[in-house]
This record gives structure tokens, sequence and C-alpha cells, in this order.
């Protein structure tokens, strides 16, 4: 005759976390100060930040991985606006933030054009980055990942 148990049995439905999908953003390889940015803004919140050097690498990233925002350097190799109307042929949805330090009006009524989402001044303010990934976050992804 066995014995019965009166302990509760453990529930094996265990509530499945919620998977959190990888967050990537891919920025130009030129000196803007990435590493700083990627200490302040991107480890702390687990996103990847990836680096390219001019359009065709841009585009070869984003073929395989999926992006959620580029940052493009106005003084990369290819140039910041070529390197985004590149972009623009296959991937028109995806938010491009363009750095420049020579932020002129023929510079800025071409990045809106090509529907850049913002246009930051060099050197970057790190303060002003984040805000601005927390607002294109929200926006388009209903994200606040970038949140303080």
């Amino acid at each position: 005759m066995g014995m019965v148990s009166t302990r509760p049995k453990l529930d094996k439905r265990v509530p499945t976390p919620v998977w959190e999908p990888e967050v990537n953003v891919l920025a130009s390889g030129a000196n803007w100060a990435w590493p700083e940015a990627v200490r302040n803004i991107f480890q702390p919140r687990g996103v990847n930040l990836l680096v390219a050097e001019g359009a065709s690498e841009f585009v070869k990233v984003i073929e395989r991985r999926r992006i959620h925002t580029a940052i493009v350097d106005m003084d990369s190799e290819t140039g910041g606006l070529v390197t985004i109307e590149i972009i623009r042929m296959d991937y028109p949805l995806l938010p491009c933030i363009l750095l420049t330090s020579t932020a002129g009006e023929a510079t800025l009524s071409k990045a809106l054009r090509l529907d850049v989402f913002s246009v930051i001044d060099k050197p970057v303010d790190m303060g002003i980055l984040r805000e601005l990934l927390n607002r294109l976050f929200i926006k388009k992804y209903e994200s606040y990942i970038f949140a303080e």
C-alpha cells in the first residue's frame, strides 16, 4: 500500500519568459566616439552596436541581421548621404540618424528627402543621442529600451 503524498504537486506550466529580441544598431566606423556610446548608451541596455565602413558594408550587414537603426556618419569614406541613398534602395523604412560636423542647408534638405529620422551635430553629445534613440524606438518599435 503506497503512501499518498499530501504535498501539492508542482505546477509544470511555468510561464515562459517574455523573449526580448536582440536590438541591433549599425553605425559608421568613423571617429564619432562610439566606444563612449557603447559604454554609456548601448552596453547597459544590452543593445548590440555593430560597425560598418562605407555603403556596401552597411548593406551587407543589413542583409544578414535585423537592424533597428543605422547611425551614418556624414564624414565616412562613402559620404553619409550616399550611404543612406544606397540603404534606401532596398530598405526604405530603416530609421537612419545622420551625424555631421557641417549641417548646411543642402545637407539638411537632402536628409529630409531621404527621410532621415534626425541629424546630429558632431562631436556627438551622448545625452542628445540617447534621447533621440529613445524617441525613435518609442515611435518605431513601441520600445522604451533607451529611456532613462
